[in-house]
């Protein structure tokens, strides 16, 4: 991940050849301008959540395996892929909110608007990086929690359970 950059209302922050854009942006002509104060966060793995429903979250894939992709591509997690058991109680945002970088895993080709089908219904797979309104990376505490390490808040997500092999030395 790029260190942070500081950016005010207006500022061009890259094309959106180059960015995918999350919350807090607008595009015009072509490139991503900042719509708030604040820092400007790059992140480059995974899927980011980009939207959130009652019935489903849209991400953004950003990567296949260890590969960045060049090309964007989006995806759909429903409300009965979030998790394997108890799948009439799932709540899409105490699960995934934007902004935050899910492992996930293809299930399906979709249609045309949802393009591919994810899922989240493995223990491994979930929310992997997500950050509170203080700005801070959250750190987990359960399989369905993250806790704000500045301001001790806690949230609900569909934690993953990340795998040795994958945690970066």
């Amino acid at each position: 991940m790029s260190p942070m950059k500081l950016c005010v209302p207006g500022d061009k922050l890259c094309s959106i050849e180059d960015c995918i854009p999350g919350t807090g942006v607008y595009l015009r002509h072509g490139y991503i301008y900042s719509a708030l104060a604040g820092y400007v966060l790059r992140k480059n793995e995974g899927e980011e959540v980009t939207s959130i429903n009652p019935r489903f979250a849209k991400v953004h894939i950003l990567y296949v395996g260890s590969t960045p992709l060049k090309d964007r591509f989006r995806g759909t997690i429903r409300k009965e892929d979030v998790r394997a058991t108890e799948k009439d109680k799932v709540e899409t945002y105490k699960s995934f909110r934007p902004g935050d970088i899910v492992l996930a895993k293809v299930i399906s080709l979709g249609d045309v608007q949802s393009n591919y089908l994810l899922t989240t219904a493995e223990n491994e797979l979930g929310v992997v990086v997500a950050h509170s309104e203080a700005g801070a990376q959250m750190i987990p505490i359960s399989w369905c929690e993250m806790q704000c390490p500045q301001t001790h808040t806690k949230e609900f997500r569909k934690v993953a359970r990340v795998q040795p092999e994958y945690l970066e030395a």
